[in-house]
């Protein structure tokens, strides 16, 4: 069984490590070429403490971190499942504890990014009720630089 409850300090390492997995796994080749080699594991130690307060973990009966959400606002910012968890509803779960977060926060509508190379990403929202609202070209800063990352903005209406 899984379990979807907010993150806690101790566990942030894990949500960096996976982060980084999962960020690499669905970007590699669809971003440009310093933004790839910008985000180091190291990289994502640092920024991650910071973002307890926005994430939701998928943890299993073992208490193995099987997936995170974070949400900032309106925005769905994160989605990421552990590769050995993929396709097993997770991922749904995980969406649905966002989505309940953006409309509990007093937001009728729901948005986040996709990089547009990300095929099996954008299908996986698609099946979830998401729309591609068009061209997201998203600004990001790792590195030290400024990269203009290619996505879709994809939406959703909220009940």
């Amino acid at each position: 069984m899984t379990t979807i409850r907010p993150a806690t300090d101790a566990e942030m390492a894990a949500v960096a490590d996976l982060w980084h997995e999962g960020w690499h796994d669905g970007h590699a080749g669809h971003v440009p070429d310093g933004l790839t080699a910008a985000r180091t594991l190291q990289a994502f130690h640092a920024r991650t403490p910071a973002r307890v307060g926005d994430t939701a973990v998928a943890v299993s009966d073992s208490g193995e971190l099987l997936g995170f959400v974070m949400v900032v606002g309106d925005e769905v910012e994160q989605v990421f499942v552990a590769r050995a968890a993929r396709g097993t509803g997770v991922a749904v779960s995980l969406l649905d504890e966002a989505e309940r977060r953006v409309a509990a926060a007093g937001h009728s509508s729901a948005w986040l990014a996709v990089v547009a190379g990300n095929a099996r990403a954008r299908r996986f929202y698609e099946r979830q009720g998401w729309v591609d609202g068009g061209d997201l070209p998203y600004e990001v800063t790792a590195g030290g630089r400024t990269f203009v990352s290619p996505c879709r903005r994809y939406v959703k209406a909220l009940a």
